[in-house]
């Protein structure tokens, strides 16, 4: 019986995973509509605030919120390392975003993944076969190819698209480092638990920062927007931690890696049904090539084999 538990822990956390990537892939075309009516730091305050509210809710009605004794000092500088990272991480993307595309913002931010793969080796020693070690080189050549056919095609704003990619570097590192932090926590805190606190501590960051009175001024349809925004922060986080409990880092960030796909078949079909709104992004040949060696090298990654620790 023992040999069937962890197939089916492995499946259980692929689909959370699978359910984060296709939450993330659609979330750069929200995020970017939302910007055309709130500020970055207003944006991300109302996220975090409504997340942690309506997660402790849920958490206190079954009676499951953390306790004290579950926050020890070595968890209270985990969650500290684990809220900054995050809160870094969502005002960089935001910044990013407003310089470049939805496609350039979420192929670039598979650095993350990327990142997070290589701490969970050095971290927590987990394995890597010969088959995911040139996976992970070709995800890494993938990123680049990319960026610099991009480049070469932002002939009036290189500067621009430049500053958009250092914010969205900064946001794959400090994404990376939220990701292995919360992998720690994990050992001793529910994921709920976790991200609760890592919610509240978010909103705690941007709320002095934010606009509360700009909120009054949305319309309708900002509304649902920003509605959409905020809910994909509870339900992808909440599987993308969830999915940290049944698999490795590593894997975890493989499957995440394919989330470009996603965000450019969204991007198409957004374009198609409201031109107004949201511009089809024709990527050059070069700049697929380098796409699909990223999702080329993520999927080999996930679907490797991984040597036994001896």
């Amino acid at each position: 019986m023992e040999l069937h538990r962890p197939s089916g822990r492995r499946g259980l956390g692929l689909a959370l995973a699978s359910t984060t990537m296709l939450l993330w892939g659609v979330l750069p075309l929200a995020l970017r509509e939302a910007l055309r009516s709130l500020d970055p730091a207003t944006l991300t305050a109302f996220r975090f605030t409504v997340s942690a509210s309506v997660l402790g809710a849920f958490l206190a009605a079954r009676g499951a919120l953390p306790v004290r004794a579950q926050l020890t000092r070595g968890t209270g500088l985990l969650l500290g390392v684990a809220t900054l990272g995050l809160a870094a991480n969502y005002i960089a993307f935001l910044l990013g975003l407003a310089r470049t595309s939805p496609a350039n913002a979420q192929v670039l931010i598979q650095a993350g993944p990327l990142l997070l793969a290589l701490g969970g080796i050095a971290v927590f020693r987990e394995r890597f076969s010969a088959s995911q070690w040139i996976g992970a080189a070709l995800l890494a050549i993938g990123l680049g190819l990319f960026f610099r056919s991009q480049l070469a095609a932002m002939g009036r704003e290189p500067a621009r698209y430049l500053a958009g990619v250092g914010w969205i570097g900064f946001a794959a590192a400090t994404w990376a480092i939220y990701g292995l932090a919360q992998k720690q926590l994990l050992h001793g805190v529910s994921s709920q638990a976790v991200m609760l606190c890592i919610f509240a501590g978010c909103a705690l960051v941007f709320l002095p920062a934010s606009s509360p009175r700009a909120l009054l001024a949305l319309t309708p349809r900002a509304w649902v927007v920003l509605a959409f925004c905020t809910a994909n922060t509870l339900v992808a986080y909440g599987a993308f931690a969830a999915a940290l409990e049944h698999e490795e880092a590593s894997r975890v960030s493989a499957v995440l890696a394919i989330t470009p796909l996603a965000t450019v078949a969204c991007s198409a079909l957004a374009s198609t049904l409201f031109p107004r709104h949201f511009v089809d992004e024709h990527l050059s040949i070069a700049s697929w090539i380098g796409a699909g060696g990223v999702v080329a090298g993520s999927l080999l990654t996930a679907l490797g084999r991984r040597r036994s620790i001896s």
